[in-house]
């Protein structure tokens, strides 16, 4: 088993940043990959980014490329999202997933039905 603990979320201005952490205890040394999921009122869940533990593969959406950057503390055992840049269409409940099983490619990692642990989400907001 593996616990996920997302922190850093919050309001901020359009063209600010935030720094989302997620941190996983438990069963840790399984962990294949990990990524971020982030769903908006009356949308649905939507892939951000994610990373192989590696740190070799490394995945972002379109709407988030250049903007977003995903990276890992293997020592800590926590997933970072730096978000740059800021518009107010991120705003939306920011959720960290975990894969504990390889996959036959690592792209995989972009669709949620491949998660099989997730933390409870931290809100972010971004005012116009």
């Amino acid at each position: 088993q593996a616990q996920l603990a997302e922190s850093g979320g919050g309001l901020v201005q359009a063209g600010g940043s935030l720094r989302l952490s997620c941190a996983a205890s438990g069963n840790i040394f399984a962990i294949y990959g990990m990524g971020w999921f982030r769903q908006a009122p009356g949308k649905e869940r939507e892939f951000v980014a994610a990373i192989s533990r590696s740190g070799d593969s490394i995945y972002y959406a379109d709407s988030v490329k250049g903007r977003f950057t995903i990276s890992t503390d293997n020592a800590k055992n926590t997933v970072y999202l730096q978000m740059n840049r800021l518009k107010s269409e991120d705003t939306a409940a920011y959720s960290c997933a975990a894969r504990t099983a390889e996959l036959s490619m690592a792209s995989l990692l972009k669709y949620d039905y491949y998660y099989n642990y997730w933390g409870q989400g931290t809100q972010v907001t971004v005012s116009a």
